[in-house]
């Protein structure tokens, strides 16, 4: 159900839309969390050398596609929410379509997995292969889908709040944005990929966390409203 704060000026949502933005908190949260608890144990893992979503090869592989495929599902579930309540209104439109974008590329990177390489998982040749699997080029695929969607989502919400006049929020959404572009987009060095892009992951699964926050936050659906219909 939505109404209208005593004031007529701010919308609050009650129920579903609340549990709905709780799960881009949960998003958030738990890719990051069940990653590094798995980089730090599983033996032969070397975050320098190995990116975060090689956890999806080797025995317990299934752990991080589970991982991937949960995240994404909650990511959808959460643009769920943003569309229900930011629209309409700044954000309300391009908001919402980024976070889903990000979904389905965490779900996808899930699914298709890359290749064995640099040692892992354990038996696997040192070096890296010469020509990628469809299954690796695809991982690529949805996986850049997910982080330039956060990246162009970050940006997004920097305007909803500079037009709100929140410049400590507006700023915070820029910097996630630009941050996460410089770690993971340019050519750098193959010999830092992995640790900037676990970099990248770690800011833009907090912005995501945060997010869901502040628009709770702003819509507890608490007492003191009246309903519209």
């Amino acid at each position: 159900m939505t109404a209208t704060s005593s004031t007529g000026t701010t919308p609050t949502h009650h129920g579903p839309t609340t549990l709905l933005l709780s799960c881009g908190t949960v998003a958030g949260l738990l890719f990051p969390v069940v990653s590094f608890a798995q980089a730090f144990t599983r033996a032969g893992f070397d975050l320098p050398r190995h990116a975060l979503s090689s956890l999806t090869l080797g025995d317990l592989g299934w752990l991080q596609i589970a991982n991937f495929v949960v995240t994404g599902l909650l990511a959808i579930l959460f643009a769920v929410g943003l569309r229900r309540t930011l629209r309409p209104g700044r954000a309300g439109t391009f908001g919402p379509a980024l976070v889903g974008v990000y979904g389905v590329g965490m779900i996808g990177g899930g699914i298709f997995a890359p290749d064995p390489a640099l040692g892992w998982p354990v038996g696997a040749p040192e070096g890296v292969p010469e020509h990628l699997s469809v299954n690796s080029a695809l991982h690529v695929v949805f996986a850049a889908a997910a982080f330039l969607s956060l990246i162009v989502a970050g940006l997004v919400f920097a305007r909803r709040f500079a037009g709100q006049g929140r410049r400590g929020w507006a700023t915070y959404c820029a910097a996630v944005g630009i941050t996460t572009f410089v770690l993971t987009v340019p050519p750098w060095s193959e010999d830092s990929a992995s640790l900037r892009f676990a970099a990248g992951a770690v800011i833009i699964s907090s912005w995501l966390a945060i997010i869901s926050w502040r628009l709770r936050t702003e819509n507890p659906g608490q007492a003191g409203t009246t309903s519209t219909t």
